[in-house]
């Protein structure tokens, strides 16, 4: 595989990395479950870059939250990214990576009835040196074909 000018081919991504990018998922799955956007933001980068099925293309951290994590967390239940099947991709210096994630959620339907709105996210996280913590400074979120667009959920978010 070639990244760009960074060829992946012979540097498989070491297990360090990707329990470390795992423990990361898992920990923002379970913020984003509790809607907990205040313990979010302390993942992300202020110059955060992100887009999905929601929102087209949204610069900076503050506007990510407003534009997407309060139109989204608050209204869905369920959500759990599902870890066991992660995949990492990571720059041979272990200092980038990008998760590559199925979701899932529920949804509330305007008449309030819960359905299934599973997505897959993939999202680039970056560190200053080995053993610091990530970063993220991307992220995209997509929905399955076929799944409603709105929910309608009123959990309170944690800001």
């Amino acid at each position: 595989m070639n990244m760009g000018n960074v060829d992946t081919s012979s540097s498989p991504v070491s297990d360090t990395v990707i329990a470390s990018v795992r423990e990361w998922v898992a920990g923002w799955s379970a913020e984003v479950a509790a809607a907990d956007i205040r313990a979010g933001r302390e993942r992300f980068a202020g110059d955060l870059v992100a887009f999905g099925t929601h929102a087209d293309v949204v610069a900076g951290r503050d506007e990510v939250e407003a534009e997407q994590w309060s139109q989204i967390w608050p209204r869905i239940e369920e959500f759990a990214f599902l870890v066991d099947e992660l995949v990492v991709q990571a720059s041979p210096d272990g200092l980038l990576a990008v998760a590559i994630v199925p979701w899932t959620s529920v949804g509330i339907g305007a008449d309030g009835t819960p359905f299934d709105r599973p997505g897959r996210a993939t999202i680039v996280l970056a560190r200053d040196s080995h053993g610091a913590a990530w970063v993220g400074t991307h992220t995209h979120f997509s929905l399955a074909r076929g799944v409603p667009q709105s929910t309608h959920g009123e959990r309170t978010a944690i800001r």
